[in-house]
């Protein structure tokens, strides 16, 4: 491939972190390793390895038996079970309990009041599913505390950790719908808003094209094609990035575009690409190959092209795409420039064991990632003892509900709960 690709971590500082946290992650950590501030400050009280039988896993935990109303899957006993060393909860598409699939649901007999939370597993391979592990309250709060819930990560395939903290007790309806306060925050490793790919063979061309199969829509802010500069190129999420360099000329400006679709029927986004601002954008359909094309007046030599997609809201990106490919036409094909695709790396969070941890203190929430922090919040409601839940279930906002989920697994190393010294 004819390409340097340069993804610029100081556009997001805690997507670079996790970058680093990940690459060191794939070797099993040696038993407290991963705590904050090292293993030194803290003594282990409870643990699960998993390394017993299967009829032994009811010593510890009790098993959801029973159809499900809130999410597509019933939940089994028969869908957890011990071997080698894990613990595997499997998704099968079966009729049962009402749902027409069933996977499993878990929580400890025991329960917990402040301490480190970690867990070590790997997600069922495929969209759709929610593999989850967490920390709620399952009896009536007493006097004068609340129902909480603390997902320390609710995570989707391929590469999206969630974090939520849920106040179950205030629940409020509006327009007949139920709510309850909630502050979440999502991850989604090992993509980017900004994509920069320099040539190190420069292409003559008339045409580009982005393409993608990305579960959703596709939303594209900008899409650079630049002269070879001796000067080098702007930083990609630059608000001025055409004048960001002496000597730069972006092709963009005078070509046509054409796409596969938009959001909108009839609702022709895609010169928004050009208009050199990133809050404006194409948004693709939603279903199917999305692409989009640029056609100059005449062949150009590009040194470099550049793009952005997703999002800003809540001052993160959202829905960055997973998977991509820019290809330039030599006038009689489409020839490859660059690819990338989550699925096929090592932030494809099912391809190995990861690890999430969850500091709970009377003030803090802390939030971390193999042993990287990635988020900090002040505890307002949880403060009395729960149990500690690993989950899998099939919901149709963590991806398409497919054939493909049937015999998947969450697949869990151990569980461990630490106390300051």
């Amino acid at each position: 491939m004819n390409t340097l690709q340069s993804l610029s971590l100081r556009s997001i500082p805690v997507l670079a972190g996790l970058f680093i946290g990940l690459a060191q992650a794939a070797p099993p950590p040696a038993p407290g390793s991963l705590l904050p501030g090292g293993p030194s400050k803290w003594k282990l009280t409870w643990s699960d390895e998993f390394d017993y039988e299967n009829a032994r896993l009811d010593e510890k935990w009790i098993s959801q038996n029973s159809g499900s109303t809130h999410i597509l899957s019933s939940r089994w006993r028969e869908n957890a079970m011990t071997s080698d060393g894990t613990l595997k909860l499997l998704n099968k598409k079966e009729k049962r309990g009402g749902n027409d699939w069933t996977s499993g649901n878990l929580w400890t007999k025991e329960k917990f009041q402040y301490g480190y939370f970690e867990c070590r597993y790997r997600y069922a391979a495929a969209e759709g599913t929610n593999n989850s592990f967490w920390i709620m309250t399952n009896n009536p709060p007493p006097a004068g505390k609340k129902t909480f819930e603390i997902d320390i990560n609710e995570g989707h395939y391929p590469n999206e950790v969630n974090t939520n903290i849920h106040n179950h007790s205030d629940v409020t309806t509006v327009n007949g719908k139920k709510s309850h306060p909630s502050a979440s925050k999502s991850f989604p490793l090992g993509v980017r808003p900004d994509v920069r790919i320099q040539l190190e063979t420069p292409v003559k061309t008339k045409r580009l094209r982005i393409s993608s199969n990305h579960d959703g829509h596709v939303h594209l802010g900008e899409f650079r094609a630049y002269n070879v500069n001796p000067a080098g190129y702007p930083e990609v999420l630059s608000a001025k990035a055409d004048a960001d360099k002496p000597g730069l000329v972006n092709f963009a400006k005078d070509a046509k575009f054409k796409a596969s679709g938009f959001v909108k029927a009839g609702e022709d986004t895609s010169s928004m690409v050009a208009d050199g601002k990133i809050d404006t954008r194409w948004t693709s359909q939603k279903e199917g190959g999305k692409w989009i094309e640029m056609e100059f007046p005449e062949e150009r030599t590009i040194g470099c092209v550049q793009f952005v997609n997703g999002y800003l809201s809540g001052g993160s990106w959202k829905n960055l795409i997973d998977d991509y490919k820019v290809s330039w036409h030599d006038g009689s094909k489409w020839v490859e420039m660059a690819a990338f695709d989550v699925k096929q790396g090592s932030y494809n969070l099912a391809k190995d064991f990861q690890t999430y941890g969850l500091e709970w203190t009377e003030k803090e929430l802390v939030f971390y990632f193999n042993g990287k922090e990635l988020r900090r919040e002040k505890n307002t409601i949880c403060d009395h003892p729960a149990p500690i839940w690993l989950s899998l279930a099939i919901i149709p906002w963590a991806g398409k509900v497919t054939d493909a989920i049937n015999g998947t697994r969450m697949e869990v190393d151990y569980v461990r709960v630490y106390q300051r010294n």
